[in-house]
């Protein structure tokens, strides 16, 4: 089977948001939805191994902030390969409370959900969201989809993320950041640069062929 031929597929880009808590937290996620446009209903897939998975569960509620084209690349890495359990995401993140939940600022909108169904796969609990809430932060930006953000953010998909396929670590490139597998192309890492998706220095680069 190719494998490949799932990147045919349209996804968005979005970082979904719960409450640890009185912690927010949440993670990256390209698998949303809508289902059903009267009661609006979302589906979203986290990954049985996400902390915001367990999260969801306990709370019964999510929220959903789409990014856009312009949103800073650093929220994806922040979001999509550190892990909520033993880090606070929000701590440079400029976000708001709706129907108590946390939504990001630096996007097109967000919309918040409440469980109302969820189904387990081998990886994945798929959950069913009734939309309680729902606003427009951006008019004017352009959402970002996951073709975007692999050709032109150069991003590679979290292992945790339904669409990551093995083969995306047999690229021929030259430069691999060890934090998030950004991959820079060129001759040489300048010794200044700075990772566009997790925000790390040259230094955790390891040059790869």
């Amino acid at each position: 089977m190719n494998t490949k031929v799932f990147r045919n597929i349209s996804y968005g880009v979005y970082i979904i948001t719960a409450m640890d808590g009185e912690r927010p937290t949440g993670c990256t996620a390209n698998s949303a939805m809508q289902i059903t446009s009267a009661p609006a209903t979302i589906a979203i897939s986290i990954n049985h191994d996400n902390f915001t998975n367990g999260c969801i569960k306990k709370t019964k509620k999510f929220a959903i902030s789409i990014l856009a084209e312009t949103s800073a690349p650093l929220l994806i890495g922040t979001f999509g390969f550190k892990s909520g359990k033993d880090t606070d995401k929000f701590t440079d993140v400029t976000y708001e409370m709706r129907e108590d939940l946390p939504v990001i600022q630096d996007s097109c909108g967000y919309i918040v959900c409440k469980v109302i169904d969820q189904m387990e796969t081998a990886t994945h609990t798929v959950f069913l969201g009734e939309v309680i809430d729902g606003d427009v932060f951006n008019a004017s930006g352009q959402p970002m989809t996951y073709a975007y953000y692999h050709q032109v953010i150069k991003g590679k998909s979290p292992k945790n993320a339904p669409t990551y396929l093995p083969d995306e670590e047999k690229k021929l490139v030259k430069y691999e950041c060890q934090v998030c597998g950004h991959i820079y192309e060129g001759e040489n890492l300048p010794e200044d640069y700075i990772c566009p998706i997790c925000g790390v220095n040259a230094e955790h680069f390891k040059k790869i062929s």
